[in-house]
């Protein structure tokens, strides 16, 4: 029977997955095309557009990775706006810092902002690859695998990225800490 009244409906499943997904990556796709563009108005325009190819994407080709299609979507989106306008000069150090989020976030200590500004200033001073897959890695939550396909790097060389990243930056924090 083609509406057995005990099966679930795939077309409603899908756009209840959608709305889920739209929700909850919403905010983290905007701040990262963000990052990637120096441009909060643009970078929502950049995640409204990987949103819409998702729509036209079958149901197969995305399934199990979709959040991870998505940022792959929206960092070859935001390059190709970069390149086009002759800018790919992404990452500016005081342009990342500048970058505001698209969404309120609760207040703060003062030592717990302090510092997170200080660990912000040191991420952004390191060199573009090793913050992309940082911010990747530990504000977006993807593995090694994931930002291997979103950035098309080997997992090795992600792996290779983070470890260098971080060992500079526990180097650098130490020695903040120790003159400040």
């Amino acid at each position: 029977m083609p509406n057995d009244p005990g099966s679930p409906d795939p077309s409603h499943e899908r756009a209840s997955f959608l709305e889920r997904l739209v929700a909850e990556q919403r905010a983290p796709l905007t701040r990262y095309a963000a990052r990637l563009l120096g441009d909060p108005d643009r970078a929502r325009d950049v995640a409204q557009d990987a949103f819409i190819k998702l729509l036209l994407q079958p149901p197969g080709e995305i399934d199990g990775h979709a959040v991870e299609w998505l940022f792959t979507v929206c960092r070859h989106r935001s390059f190709d706006i970069l390149r086009k306008e002759g800018r790919m000069k992404a990452w500016e150090n005081d342009r990342l810092e500048a970058m505001a989020a698209t969404e309120p976030r609760p207040g703060h200590a003062v030592e717990t902002e302090e510092a997170r500004a200080a660990l912000l200033r040191l991420i952004s001073a390191l060199p573009p690859k090793q913050q992309e897959a940082v911010r990747l890695k530990f504000q977006n939550g993807f593995s090694y695998k994931e930002i291997a396909r979103i950035t098309g790097s080997s997992v090795s060389a992600v792996g290779f990225l983070i470890h260098t990243a971080l060992t500079r930056l526990r180097r650098e924090w130490a020695a903040q800490e120790a003159t400040g």
